[in-house]
């Protein structure tokens, strides 16, 4: 067992929901700055008041905390095995990154072209032969790998 492992072996029940409930608020923290910087890339940015573009934006940072916490359980559930922080939390990350890239590619797809509940400006790089936002992809690749690695370094430190 890894020498990280065999600190996070000794967590009890009421820690573990520590771990996730830190890996949530960083994950908050930093989806509520990537949702403002990316908002001159989406319609509203041209087309919207300062108040719909702060509602837009604190909306949207809600619905990706509960995409990071659905996707975190998932990939514990089915990944994690009952091991998880303590084992597998390198399989776990990919599979909560997997889930929500998923999930979002999924959602720009839907809200775009299908509901067309948003609209991208003429700003927004697209992902190559699919039409999707390059920024939200980027956004659900980088934050959860970071956020899970910054909460992995934490709990390093805490045992």
């Amino acid at each position: 067992m890894h020498e990280r492992d065999a600190g996070l072996a000794k967590l009890d029940r009421r820690s573990l929901w520590c771990v996730g409930g830190f890996y949530l608020v960083i994950s908050a923290m930093m989806h509520l700055v990537w949702e403002f910087a990316h908002m001159p890339l989406y319609g509203v940015w041209k087309t919207g008041s300062s108040g719909e573009i702060a509602y837009n934006g604190l909306h949207c940072t809600i619905g990706d905390v509960m995409i990071a916490a659905a996707s975190l359980l998932t990939a514990i559930l089915v990944t994690g095995r009952g091991r998880w922080p303590a084992e597998r939390w390198s399989v776990v990350t990919v599979s909560a990154v997997v889930l929500s890239i998923g999930y979002t590619v999924f959602s720009e797809w839907h809200n775009v072209f299908v509901s067309k509940a948003w609209a991208y400006s003429e700003l927004m790089p697209l992902v190559p032969g699919t039409g999707i936002g390059l920024s939200p992809f980027l956004q659900w690749l980088v934050i959860p790998t970071l956020g899970l690695w910054l909460t992995g370094r934490r709990l390093k430190d805490r045992t």
